[in-house]
């Protein structure tokens, strides 16, 4: 079976859990920043690590203040939690369209949907291809909004020349198996601003004030600590910071990795006219998380069970989130983003990891020219 996604792990894996586990720490402890400074490394921006990238939006939201009647511009093309932890705070979602070549949020159609409401904007990097965020940055600007970038493709991308994390307000990623590395289940909050990362970290760490600058009551003895606002236990163990601390160090060798597959897939299925390839813009560097092909002759679900058949696990990225039941019983209706009703219908994301072996490729473009040969 060839794996649509797959953890790279490696002996100095083992070694660095191997490592915690008989230390002094489990929890909370020095592999947590330690962590949190490899992160820093490749983003450029202060962060802190959560328990999973849903956790990281979560976050975020909490640290702009979102409440009851705010609305929150997003994309539809993506995992639901770009949603549902704006939607935890009681905001409204206002789905913009996506461009119809790269699947990302299309800057042109955004601007239309900014009213005296709209707390955000949330730009998702799908695939890997980051947003157009100069664009929306002004669009930001210009009507006093935060960005916030849902990264959870992205981590080691590149935007005309800066790194993915350093470029909107705040950037969330994820560190689930198959993304560009992992922690097993994992994520982190990135931000440039001080004010806001500090407010997002109390609220992922239960609330917790231990500064005594910021003590609002006189401190009983050393273990005093309060809190001012409530938060939630989004912390990440030093277990799982010291994997993502041996995993982090190979980024460069995924990304190369990734980008050989890519490039093969798009030598190879080049001549295929029924098939859409993947776009990139030209002034992007892309840690490319999903290879997402365009079956554009209405047989992706036949094409989707064939290449299964053959033990290719391909996935479909993404069910658009309004057609999900909680939005349907909220009155979103289908029709709503045409572009990306249309992008969802024909996309198939072919396996794309740093395991898959030059025998693994060889058979997927086989079944795959086979498939469109017959």
């Amino acid at each position: 079976m060839i794996q649509y996604g797959k953890q790279s792990i490696s002996k100095s894996d083992y070694k660095a859990i191997k490592n915690v586990l008989s230390s002094n720490w489990l929890t909370i402890g020095p592999k947590v920043e330690e962590f949190e400074e490899e992160i820093f490394k490749i983003c450029g921006t202060e962060n802190f690590v959560v328990t999973s990238g849903t956790a990281a939006l979560h976050c975020a939201y909490a640290a702009i203040g979102l409440k009851p009647g705010d609305e929150v511009i997003t994309p539809p093309i993506t995992f639901i939690a770009t949603q549902s932890t704006a939607m935890q705070f009681g905001a409204k979602i206002k789905f913009c369209d996506v461009d119809e070549k790269t699947g990302n949020m299309d800057p042109n159609l955004v601007e239309g949907l900014i009213n005296k409401n709209t707390k955000a904007i949330t730009v998702v990097d799908f695939a890997g291809h980051p947003a157009e965020i100069d664009t929306f940055r002004r669009i930001c600007d210009k009507h006093n909004l935060f960005l916030i970038e849902d990264a959870a493709h992205s981590i080691g991308s590149l935007y005309k020349n800066r790194p993915v994390g350093s470029l909107a307000d705040l950037t969330t990623f994820s560190f689930f198996p198959t993304k560009n590395f992992t922690t097993g289940e994992g994520g982190a909050v990135s931000s440039k601003n001080s004010e806001l990362l500090d407010k997002a970290r109390k609220f992922g760490r239960q609330g917790l004030v231990r500064d005594p600058i910021k003590f609002k009551s006189s401190p009983d003895g050393r273990w005093h600590q309060e809190v001012h606002k409530i938060g939630l236990n989004y912390r990440l163990s030093d277990i799982l910071c010291a994997l993502g601390i041996s995993q982090i160090k190979r980024i460069q060798k995924f990304k190369s990795r990734r980008s050989e597959i890519f490039d093969f897939y798009n030598e190879e299925l080049k001549n295929i006219s029924k098939i859409q390839l993947p776009f990139k813009e030209d002034n992007v560097d892309p840690m490319w998380h999903l290879y997402p092909i365009r079956v554009k002759d209405g047989t992706r679900n036949e094409f989707y069970e064939y290449l299964w058949d053959f033990d290719i696990r391909v996935q479909v990225n993404y069910v658009p989130a309004y057609f999900h039941p909680i939005f349907q019983d909220l009155g979103y209706s289908k029709g709503l983003c045409p572009v990306s009703e249309k992008f969802y219908m024909e996309e198939i994301s072919l396996p794309i990891h740093p395991s898959l072996s030059q025998k693994d490729l060889n058979k997927i473009i086989r079944v795959i020219k086979q498939y469109f040969n017959s």
